[in-house]
């Protein structure tokens, strides 16, 4: 029996610049997906998701994308993308389960495709680098679910290090590790709005990046700048426009709160995380009211040193926030006392230390 894990993942800042070659910093977190694999060569693949209650099955060599698929077809998609590396993925029986909540920003399919990867690689025998990992489990999510992804969360659920966040440049993949400081606490607050990626208009803001690079002259957004896009003004619809300023101040911002952050700046971190919501909310458009609500009251509660943002692919999900450790308290009971979700409950709050990425247990 083969065991793999791979963390959740919360993005403490630059949403929506990986897929445009930008920066993101994000840190693992305590909540993961587990993967069980008892290889049976010559077998079919018995897929059985057990906090679903749902199963699949498939011979490995024949893999294909199923119509609406769901969960499934993160699995067929790794399972491909290995056969097309020449991995030797055998047939036998995989269980997964997990703690990540679906639809809520912390990257549960990231965590299932890398997890799922290392299981299978570990049973073929075959030693990849976590890169190499994030970058398959990256084109599996491209390929059958069909969510035109950037690399950032594969490479967060792989690649992270336990009390470090992880700045990402997307382009060269460059890994920073950045120490984080003792008496940080981070914070993530459910909104109560779920959200789905496909469906969630993701690959069209994809398109709007790409737009507005195609206008401006340069590959990718990461290339251009105010100056640039100021050039362009006349040339460029308003809602390319916007996505594009959002891309280009989101990146400044994250590799300034990198340097903030290593150097134990709350105050300046939280003022660049405040900036990034409202970017994403008047720049980039993927806040909805809730996640709005609850990033100012969190600003409020939590003052100068430390600020909130909406995390992840956006419209619904989870808000980050970070705050010296003494502080939580207090900043729980004004979550607790301020914010209800859609349905009328508390929201789930949680209180995470950087984990480590993903990797082998047992075998």
């Amino acid at each position: 029996m083969i065991a793999a894990r791979a963390p959740g993942r919360v993005n403490l800042i630059g949403e929506h610049t990986d897929y445009n070659d930008g920066f993101a910093m994000p840190m693992a977190i305590g909540a993961e997906t587990r993967v069980n694999f008892a290889p049976d060569p010559g077998a079919v693949l018995h897929v059985a998701a057990l906090d679903l209650v749902q199963d699949d099955r498939f011979d490995p060599a024949t893999v294909a994308a199923l119509p609406g698929g769901g969960w499934r077809n993160y699995v067929r998609g790794v399972v491909d993308e290995l056969i097309r590396a020449g991995v030797a993925v055998p047939g036998g029986t995989l269980t997964l389960t997990g703690t990540i909540p679906q639809g809520t920003g912390l990257s549960s399919s990231a965590s299932l495709e890398v997890a799922l990867a290392h299981a299978l690689l570990a049973a073929a025998g075959v030693a990849w680098s976590a890169l190499d990992i994030a970058l398959l489990a990256q084109r599996a999510e491209c390929g059958f679910p069909g969510v035109r992804c950037g690399n950032l969360d594969q490479i967060a659920c792989a690649a992270t290090r336990g009390g470090h966040a992880l700045l990402i440049d997307c382009r060269s993949l460059a890994l920073r590790q950045i120490a984080l400081p003792d008496d940080l606490a981070v914070m993530i607050v459910q909104s109560g709005v779920r959200r789905g990626l496909v469906d969630g208009e993701y690959n069209t803001r994809r398109a709007e990046c790409e737009r507005a690079a195609a206008v401006i002259g340069v590959p990718a957004l990461r290339d251009a700048d105010d100056g640039m896009l100021a050039g362009v003004r006349g040339r460029l619809d308003d809602v390319a426009w916007h996505r594009a300023r959002h891309v280009i101040s989101e990146n400044r911002r994250t590799c300034d709160a990198a340097e903030a952050l290593a150097a134990g700046d709350l105050v300046a971190t939280g003022r660049l995380m405040r900036e990034s919501h409202q970017s994403q909310a008047h720049d980039f458009g993927i806040t909805v009211p809730p996640t709005d609500r609850l990033a100012g009251l969190l600003d409020h509660a939590i003052g100068a040193e430390g600020g909130a943002r909406q995390t992840g692919g956006g419209f619904g999900g989870a808000v980050v926030a970070v705050m010296r450790a003494g502080h939580v308290a207090a900043v729980r009971d004004a979550v607790n006392a301020g914010y209800r979700t859609p349905d009328g409950a508390l929201p789930l709050i949680s209180v995470e230390t950087p984990a480590d990425g993903a990797g082998i247990i047992a075998r």
